[in-house]
């Protein structure tokens, strides 16, 4: 259907090898004033590569009657057949023998200037921000700036065979990443290609990279834990399904570490883990998938990778693409945990294409939609509502400050964005509190909701407790003075503190953490000396599970802690860790 303005001359050019006889000449005009409804003013142009076929220009649009035309409207038609359980070679046949060549009207541009993976192509009157376009070399970009006489595109592969003058083609469609569930244990880059030699994956459908996050009436709150195994982090600031929750901190301050700790404590829950990695050295993506490949966890997970190498447009749409792929498990009604590694570099890369397409920069260089950018994609994170399946899709986006000031640009855009951030300190990463976790800037907005019974009862009052110790701590120096009852706070809190260490690859399940937490919070480590206590708690946690199995089972099955349970740890705790410490215990 033409956009043609009626009180607008129509200009219809024809190029073609040779020019046309009068008899074709006036075919064509027909067929331009039956199409759009006016006396066309028709010129010809030569074009000696149009030698088997001709290309008519009329407005904006197009009709490509060339041989490379009508191929790729063939081409375009064998793709359409769908064979299902049928031989497809009589299928094939019976396209061949029923197709011939439509005049279709095609909305074409070329491409006025390229570099540095932008590209600014003229006569695209009705292209859409977001709209895919296709060029002459098979290179696919994304519009991304509408202007007045031209529009601004990223290109998702080289721009060394695009010239200024070379075709531009839309395609009517956005940008879609494939999904299936055969991604599980995979290695995909931004648009859903295998980078992992395993072989072609065949998709199942196509979802939008960019999809309008779920509403109000489509979501029910958090309340149904996204456990971590980190007994730092589940105590004091739980994650729920369908939260958003940031890791921020100064980089080697053990971000990723507990990012990938949690895709471990996942193994066996029926929760899919996708890793998107974001600018990172091609080193650490490969190191990251050999890890989780070791611990079986690569079963369960997707890694989306974009890496420093790859182009900024791939960098951008990388977390938008991973998100698209864990919607697809979403609405299926499964939980999904998604992490994105890391979102400032992801700001840079917007950065970077948004300066080249000669947008205003704003604070810090960066554009004025920066933070539309980051909420677009944290908003999808959701708890479905029961009719939509119950499922869930939980977000862990990390952030690298700088001297761990969390006051920055970006970093305050995705603080006010999700639902709590888990604050890691350089100075505890380097005195050996690992997680770095600071307990005072931390937070999480679910609270209590996103735990269970059982683990709200055991962690009690921790947070306080640590937040008088890291009161206390400065008169530690004076300890000589200090009179015993400050003494045995400090030695308190300073188990707590070593309780709350934890080494990477060996997450806790929940009976694990609930009795730690009663018995430190029962005070019963303290008379054990502070380079033993890890040892001590490890050796608590096999003597219950030994001798209260049903115990364990029944805290990890019901997440609840009635008083006769707390008893029962206390007692037996009590009473190994009084054999522990025994003298005779001691000698041995």
């Amino acid at each position: 259907m033409s956009t043609q303005s009626s009180d607008e001359k129509l200009i219809a050019v024809l190029q073609s090898a040779k020019a046309p006889t009068d008899k074709q000449r006036s075919r064509l005009l027909a067929f331009l004033k039956r199409t759009y409804g006016q006396e066309p003013e028709l010129t010809w142009q030569q074009d000696d590569s149009l030698e088997k076929g001709f290309r008519l220009k009329a407005g904006s649009d197009v009709y490509d009657w060339s041989l490379e035309g009508r191929m790729r409207q063939f081409q375009e038609r064998m793709q359409q057949l769908e064979p299902g359980q049928e031989n497809i070679v009589p299928l094939m046949r019976q396209a061949i023998e029923n197709w011939t060549p439509a005049a279709q009207a095609e909305e074409v541009g070329q491409v006025l200037t390229v570099g540095d993976e932008i590209a600014t192509v003229s006569g695209l009157e009705r292209a859409e921000y977001g709209e895919i376009l296709v060029f002459s070399n098979g290179v696919k970009g994304m519009v991304q700036d509408l202007r007045r006489d031209c529009v601004g595109c990223i290109l998702f592969g080289g721009s060394e065979d695009i010239a200024q003058g070379s075709i531009v083609r839309r395609t009517g469609k956005t940008a879609g990443m494939p999904v299936a569930d055969d991604y599980l244990g995979r290695v995909v880059d931004a648009l859903g290609v295998p980078e992992d030699g395993k072989g072609d994956i065949t998709p199942d459908q196509y979802r939008p990279i960019e999809a309008a996050a779920p509403g109000i009436l489509d979501r029910q709150p958090v309340n149904t834990p996204m456990e971590t195994g980190l007994l730092a982090i589940d105590a004091m600031f739980p994650i729920g399904r369908g939260q958003r929750e940031l890791i921020i901190g100064d980089r080697q301050t053990g971000k990723t570490a507990i990012a990938l700790d949690t895709i471990l404590n996942q193994k066996g829950k029926n929760v899919v883990c996708i890793y998107v990695a974001i600018g990172q050295k091609d080193s650490s993506v490969a190191q990251l998938v050999q890890n989780l490949t070791r611990r079986g966890a690569m079963d369960y997970t997707v890694v989306v990778n974009a890496p420093a190498s790859a182009p900024a447009s791939l960098q951008y749409i990388a977390p938008y693409a991973g998100c698209a792929l864990g919607e697809y498990f979403m609405y299926q009604g499964r939980d999904v945990l998604i992490v994105y590694d890391d979102l400032s570099k992801h700001a840079i890369a917007y950065r970077a294409l948004s300066l080249l397409l000669e947008r205003s920069p704003g604070r810090e260089a960066y554009p004025g939609d920066v933070f539309y950018l980051h909420s677009r994609l944290l908003e999808r994170s959701a708890h479905l509502s029961d009719e939509l399946g119950g499922g869930s899709m939980t977000a862990l986006p990390i952030v690298e400050t700088q001297a761990g000031d969390v006051s920055a640009y970006i970093p305050t855009n995705i603080i006010s964005i999700t639902d709590g951030q888990l604050f890691l300190e350089s100075n505890l990463f380097f005195s050996g509190q690992r997680p770095a976790v600071n307990v005072g800037l931390s937070v999480s907005r679910v609270g209590g909701d996103a735990q269970t019974k059982a683990m709200k009862s055991a962690a009690g009052a921790i947070r306080l407790d640590l937040a008088q110790y890291r009161e206390m701590e400065v008169f530690t120096q004076f300890s000589s003075d200090l009179d015993e009852v400050t003494k045995r706070q400090l030695v308190y809190g300073q188990g707590l503190m070593r309780l709350l260490r934890q080494r990477q690859y060996h997450p806790l399940n929940q009976h694990q953490q609930v009795v730690t937490l009663v018995a430190a919070l029962g005070h019963l480590f303290q008379d054990v000396p502070i380079d033993q206590i890890d040892q001590a708690q490890q050796d608590l946690i096999e003597e219950l599970e030994g001798q209260a199995p049903d115990l364990c089972q029944r805290i990890d099955q019901t997440g609840k802690l009635p008083d006769e349970d707390r008893q029962e740890i206390v007692r037996l705790a009590k009473a190994f860790l009084t054999r522990r410490n025994s003298p005779e215990q001691c000698g041995e």
